[in-house]
């Protein structure tokens, strides 16, 4: 069964690249692959991990860390909408934008005698591919940011308003050209809330008889499906004879409004200040709020390609004049457009109803479980280890490791190879029993892409970008690093196994570089892409600076994962290192 991911930038199929996915049985070639055969009887291929010989030196805790709030504005120019419920309990996501004009000091009638609005059409599209075009040019697409993925999908109920709350560039009470952060729970601070922000209610016209070239359905709810919209114009000819032209537009949410509201605050305004210039506009018309409920308490999650020029309010209208020509009044009428975008500044907003209460992991022992999940959810931290470094206390089992491959002096560091790490991995399996308890519980819920990162310095791993596994589908980039999740039968819908990150590179720096051994954390990740991008911030209650990954951010996802103290000995998460030592 082929399996669609999310790709952010190009959402489409492809078949799996297997030669990329490493299982145990990978290895019993491994001897070849990195000695010359000539010289290979000299040498062996040893595995070390907490299953075999060592345990002690590939002793991991983990431990989870419940998140805050979140920072949801940034530059990736995408918003969330809508409802996902999973073993966490139900995310509701809403968000409010800027709006800009498509240019500035617009001329609308000018001196035409009449004006008149056709149609006022809302597009918000969502991330997509072309797979096939017909000969009847009927596009057939692919979309991959509708969750739950499915041949159909829930309802959502959305109310659009006007947005009241004046949004910032910049933070007033930080350095000088410091962004402003704005948070999950609607608020730029501890202190300052997002508010007020609902302002008039935009109506949308209705579709009683359901046409399809529109979201909304006979009973006004927003309908989602995966097709485009084929949209037919009939206009008259010269001759008399009608003229039909047909346009193709992506999928995604398309609604026709009131034309009174945009008369009075677009159309009615040609020749004011206020649509001079963005700064005049922004103050004046500071955008709209996107809220999202459910339908009969279900509903479906997007992803809206928000920062496109095609997520617009296109107006339009037609203007009349009438002119005196060799004593006859002839009437011209003009038909028009007029594009504002959803540009600026975006925020998104969480309303978490979670139906368990993420606990506080413990440091020093490790958790039973790792508890990921996405938007204000929570991430993991490990200590690789037992957490020791070089010359740091009593505990040795950084330094006994250390001194088990290479041969250091008298500080610590390295001097000489006596062992030649070939791979590293590290391994975390699934909790399926945990998932299982719950009935939002669905293996298409489990997220296939993890995200493993330098905690500390909050950056990935020197894995992460030597990786040659590069592609502008995300669920194909960084394989052999960021092991996606192995499924039963290897179906999109099979149950989660495991997880396995290659490290060898982490793992190397430590011995050959002598590198600190610094906590890793890790997260769910939408799109492991995005990672190298700068991580998001997380409000806390006692000044601690936190962030955490963007792509963890937008995603809804979240699983469970057997940690270090783990009841089943067969699923405790584990470090394995391949390496080649001397026959003598």
């Amino acid at each position: 069964m082929k399996k669609k991911k999310i790709a952010l930038n190009i959402f489409a199929l492809a078949l799996i690249v297997t030669s990329f996915i490493a299982c145990d049985s990978d290895f019993n070639n491994l001897e070849s692959d990195v000695l010359n055969s000539d010289v290979a009887t000299n040498f062996n291929i040893k595995k070390l991990s907490e299953l075999e010989s060592n345990p002690e030196f590939s002793e991991v805790i983990t431990y989870s860390q419940a998140l805050g709030p979140v920072q949801t504005n940034s530059s990736l120019n995408l918003s969330t909408l809508g409802l996902y419920d999973d073993v966490y309990g139900r995310v509701t996501s809403s968000f409010v934008s800027q709006v800009t004009l498509s240019s500035y000091s617009p001329t609308f009638q000018g001196s035409a005698d009449e004006l008149a609005i056709d149609s006022v059409v809302l597009t918000m599209p969502y991330f997509y591919g072309v797979t096939d075009v017909d000969e009847d040019n009927n596009i057939t697409y692919n979309v991959d940011s509708i969750f739950p993925d499915g041949d159909t999908y829930n309802p959502i109920k959305l109310h659009i308003y006007e947005n009241n709350y004046f949004i910032r560039d910049f933070d007033p009470n930080a350095e000088f050209n410091d962004a402003q952060a704005y948070f999950s729970n609607k608020t730029a601070s501890t202190s300052e809330s997002i508010s007020p922000l609902e302002g008039s209610e935009l109506i949308f016209v209705e579709n009683p008889t359901n046409v399809n070239y529109l979201s909304v359905n006979q009973f006004g709810n927003i309908k989602i499906n995966n097709q485009g919209f084929k949209l037919t114009t009939t206009t008259e000819g010269e001759d008399g004879e009608d003229n039909t032209s047909t346009t193709y537009a992506p999928p995604g949410i398309r609604l026709k409004l009131d034309h009174d509201f945009w008369q009075e605050k677009i159309i009615d305004k040609e020749g004011d200040a206020v649509l001079s210039n963005a700064n005049n506009f922004l103050e004046y018309f500071r955008g709209l709020y996107f809220k999202a409920e459910a339908v009969n308490n279900t509903g479906s999650h997007l992803i809206l390609n928000t920062g496109s020029t095609n997520a617009n309010i296109t107006i339009y209208y037609t203007t009349t004049t009438t002119e005196e020509e060799d004593g006859e009044d002839v009437t011209t009428e003009e038909q028009k457009s007029f594009a504002l975008y959803l540009g600026g500044n975006k925020i998104n907003f969480f309303d978490n109803n979670f139906d368990i209460t993420i606990p506080e992991g413990d440091a020093t022992v490790g958790d039973e479980r790792i508890y990921l999940k996405g938007g204000e959810g929570s991430v993991a931290k490990i200590k690789l280890f037992n957490g020791d470094d070089l010359n740091d206390g009593d505990d040795q089992t950084f330094d006994d490791w250390k001194n088990f491959f290479v041969e250091t002096d008298a500080d610590g560091n390295f001097k000489n190879i006596k062992k030649l790490v070939n791979e590293a991995n590290l391994v975390l399996y699934v909790d399926q029993d945990y998932l299982n308890q719950s009935d939002a519980d669905s293996p298409e819920n489990e997220p296939d892409r993890l995200y493993i990162y330098d905690f500390k310095n909050q950056v990935p791993l020197t894995d992460f970008y030597v990786d040659g596994t590069n592609s502008s589908l995300p669920y194909y980039s960084k394989y052999n690093h960021l092991g996606p999740l192995q499924r039963e039968g290897d179906e999109s819908t099979g149950e989660g196994i495991k997880y396995k990150f290659r490290i060898t590179e982490h793992i190397n720096n430590l011995l050959l570089k002598d590198s600190t051994n610094v906590e890793l954390g890790l997260a769910v990740s939408l799109n492991v892409n995005l990672e190298e991008l700068v991580q998001q911030k997380v409000q806390t209650t006692d000044g601690t600076e936190l962030t955490t990954p963007i792509s963890s951010v937008l995603s809804p996802r979240g699983t469970v994962l057997h940690g270090n103290n783990t009841g089943d000995d067969s699923k405790r998460v584990y470090l394995e290192i391949y390496y080649t030592e001397p026959n003598n």
